[in-house]
């Protein structure tokens, strides 16, 4: 059974304000992105949440975080517990609050447009939805397709960075890689690109020819027509 860190945003700003680690190291312990770290450091999110000390909760010993920052490549450990909690199966979709719901169909859209490769299962394991409404959003048979806008999850908070990364990376693991006949379809040289053929070259050097004899000609025909409008 995997041990789950508790309070995670609570023990990153504890961590933020009482030791030296790394955002990276933070991150990676709280399961945070670092980019989510940094602004809990920069008081610009998590305000309001009361630090909560993991060694106070014998989650994380001291010596783990001393050694942590004098090795900034070290990873935290959580520490063993004294008490093991039988691990409870959560069952179904994931659960997504009243005020959010409203925004799952435009994550839905959202990740069926830019992550294709992602399976029913996993859209429905990162924003809580199920496989007949994805179906009808990527289908474009929802009740409420034309009102519907493509919007990030992360943005809405219905899922993480990281969870959204995780999912994405195993969906590249499984997909196939592009032949090499599909990449030479699609990809060509600057010199192929550039070069243009024997009859493109001939047609290119007439129409330059013919510009060139048009100019001349109204050259040598504007005298003339200077000299004609002073007789008269």
């Amino acid at each position: 059974m995997a041990q789950q860190l508790l309070m995670p945003k609570a023990t990153a700003i504890w961590l933020v304000d009482n030791t030296a680690l790394s955002f990276d190291q933070i991150a990676q312990f709280c399961r945070l992105h670092p980019l989510e770290v940094k602004a809990i450091a920069d008081g610009e999110a998590a305000q309001g949440i009361k630090g909560l000390d993991p060694i106070a909760t014998g989650q994380l010993s001291r010596d783990e975080i001393a050694r942590a920052e004098k090795n900034p490549a070290h990873k935290l450990k959580l520490s063993e517990p004294k008490v093991r909690v039988p691990e409870s199966k959560r069952r179904g979709p994931r659960y997504t609050p009243v005020s959010k719901r409203q925004d799952r169909p435009n994550a839905i859209l959202w990740l069926v447009r830019n992550h294709p490769e992602l399976k029913d299962a996993q859209i429905s394991r990162l924003v809580g939805t199920t496989k007949s409404t994805i179906e009808q959003i990527r289908e474009r048979t929802h009740w409420n397709s034309a009102n519907l806008a493509p919007m990030d999850p992360v943005t809405l908070g219905l899922c993480s960075q990281i969870d959204l990364d995780m999912e994405v990376e195993k969906a590249a693991k499984g997909r196939p890689l592009p032949t090499a006949a599909e990449l030479g379809a699609t990809l060509q040289s600057a010199h192929e690109t550039e070069r243009l053929t024997p009859h493109e070259r001939e047609e290119e050097k007439e129409i330059d020819a013919d510009a060139v004899f048009a100019k001349l000609k109204s050259l040598k025909s504007s005298p003339k027509d200077e000299d004609e409008d002073d007789q008269y």
